[in-house]
């Protein structure tokens, strides 16, 4: 189907929002025309409630309610500061594919399904925008038995497949998810581990600044061998795809009982220096294991611009060429947005969106709902 698509990704780093529009054109997919990209950091205030509902706590269902009216408002600005760059019309615009904000993820445990909860208000977000916005792209496969993640795999596929008989693509944003392509053999992908979620709140709890710019604060410090070989006895390391997590795991508590079983006081760039060499070895283990014959890692998500840890992921991984997206036509920074874009056309045509190689569905599945803008 041709014509404009937005689509809108807030992930688990909490550091706002990033839109993009999409034209896609009647006869093909690529090349891919991106006519505009926004990012919005959160108000102080709603990353803090955002943040704050990731651990149980009183009054869920009310906070729940609030926030997700306000990622519903954030979302709006940026779509219209995206029509605003585009030249678009509300009228012109098929559909925004809206993400949400994950605040827990915990599929097939409990009842054996399971849920993901992503927060967003979508009927004040279609009334604000004037635009049909499909959302809730997680609950269809966790329904069929998958992991609901990672849902980016195929539209990775589709952008970098033609790059190399084998490639391998690395998203970092919060949390690191992994993506396998070869030639004529079903795309396989998971979450490795932490991306940038223990970065970024170990930054802010010893800096104050939000993220650490280039890694430029963990290039100082020096990587602790005890507390890294703890952090990678965690059981998730060990597990088989299909798997997927979030901060319900890798969060600043799990970080704290890591430290304190250490028994050994650290300088705190020390710590940070370790939490990078945490997700390049994640990683890079990940790809050495299930993408071990490809040659190129092509690297997405916010991660891509921390030099030090794009650095470390090399050194990790000797004989690979570890390059961000943007070498390839795609701004590292506008990928997982993209892919909501192509989520949403995938639903309004009424095509499967996940792939139960990734995430251990029955099969594939329509992913998304509709909230009509009229």
């Amino acid at each position: 189907m041709p014509g404009f698509f937005v689509g809108l990704m807030s992930g688990t780093s909490l550091d706002g929002v990033d839109g993009v529009v999409l034209e896609f054109n009647a006869i093909q997919e690529l090349p891919l025309q991106v006519l505009a990209h926004v990012h919005a950091p959160f108000k102080e205030g709603l990353r803090e409630d955002l943040l704050s509902l990731n651990s149980p706590g009183a009054n869920e269902l009310h906070r729940c309610a609030l926030a997700g009216a306000g990622v519903a408002r954030a979302y709006a600005e940026v779509v219209n500061d995206l029509r605003a760059r585009a030249g678009l019309a509300h009228q012109q615009v098929t559909a925004i594919g809206a993400h949400g904000q994950t605040v827990r993820h915990r599929p097939g445990e409990f009842d054996g399904i399971g849920y993901s909860a992503q927060l967003l208000a979508p009927a004040l977000l279609a009334e604000l925008t004037r635009i049909d916005v499909i959302c809730d792209f997680r609950s269809r496969d966790i329904a069929a038995g998958g992991q609901g993640a990672p849902l980016v795999p195929a539209f990775h596929c589709m952008s970098f497949a033609s790059l190399a008989p084998e490639v391998a693509v690395l998203n970092l944003g919060g949390i690191s998810n992994l993506t396998v392509i070869r030639e004529r053999q079903a795309v396989h992908g998971f979450d490795c581990g932490p991306g940038n979620a223990l970065l970024d709140y170990w930054c802010a709890r010893h800096t104050g600044a939000a993220f650490d710019g280039n890694g430029a604060w963990s290039a100082t410090g020096q990587v602790d061998a005890g507390l890294l070989a703890a952090m990678l006895e965690a059981p998730y390391f060990s597990q088989l795809p299909p798997k997927s997590t979030g901060r319900d795991l890798f969060n600043s508590r799990w970080l704290d009982d890591r430290l304190q079983e250490s028994g050994t006081p650290l300088r705190p760039a020390d710590v940070q220096a370790t939490l990078v060499e945490l997700t390049a070895t994640c990683c890079a283990r990940s790809v050495r294991r299930f993408a071990g014959g490809s040659r190129l890692l092509v690297v997405c998500g916010g991660g891509a611009f921390n030099t030090h840890l794009m650095a470390r992921l090399a050194a990790n991984l000797p004989g690979v060429s570890v390059e961000p997206s943007s070498d390839f036509g795609l701004p590292a920074d506008q990928v997982e947005a993209c892919a909501f874009a192509w989520l949403a056309r995938a639903f309004v045509q009424r095509d499967p969106g996940n792939l139960p190689a990734v995430t251990g569905a029955l099969g594939f599945r329509v992913l998304g709902a509709l909230y009509p803008a009229f």
